[in-house]
């Protein structure tokens, strides 16, 4: 699946955010989100899911996992913030989130 990848203006990124209400903007650079799940394994599962997600999207999330807690941060790294790709993983990782 490749989509093309275009850096976002910030009213574009403000615009977006309102899609994906549980990401906050850090340093106009990534978007971050925290989840928490009941434990370890809920957890890694999850990350699975995202993997596999992400490699088809070519397109791969910054994440920190302390036992049932995930942090998420995503940005392109080689357009130096925040991108569409960035969105349309997101908005992914929510869709995974509220199974």
């Amino acid at each position: 699946m490749s989509i093309q990848r275009r850096l976002l203006t910030p009213n574009e990124i403000s615009d977006l955010c309102k899609t994906v209400p549980l990401w906050e903007v850090k340093d106009g650079k990534l978007l971050y989100r925290t989840l928490r799940f009941i434990d370890f394994v809920e957890a890694f599962a999850f990350i699975t899911k995202v993997a596999i997600i992400s490699e088809r999207m070519s397109h791969h999330p910054e994440w920190r996992n302390v036992y049932a807690e995930v942090e998420i941060n995503l940005t392109t790294h080689d357009l130096c913030g925040i991108s569409n790709l960035d969105f349309k993983l997101a908005k992914s990782i929510d869709e995974l989130s509220s199974i």
